[in-house]
């Protein structure tokens, strides 16, 4: 996916990818903002998060992703 991601927007300018993560990333916010604590933190509150809480997916789609995603554009630029 993210190889697919990449050849997509090999012409993409640097200020249009910005605003477009910037948009991206507030309506994730949004989205997460529904759901209570309870929601968010509590194992198996929705049987499809299996083990896990639908918090830890959050985290893992936003602040997790970006600090990877991070770490790879640094390596690319040295």
């Amino acid at each position: 996916m993210n190889l697919e991601f990449w050849k997509h927007h090999q012409t993409t300018l640097l200020e249009k990818a910005v605003a477009q993560l910037k948009e991206s990333h507030a309506e994730v916010l949004e989205a997460i903002e529904l759901f209570t604590d309870e929601e968010l933190f509590t194992k198996n509150f929705f049987p499809w998060t299996g083990t896990t809480t639908l918090g830890s997916y959050a985290v893992s789609t936003t602040s997790s992703h970006y600090e990877w995603a991070i770490k790879k554009l640094k390596k690319h630029i040295k």
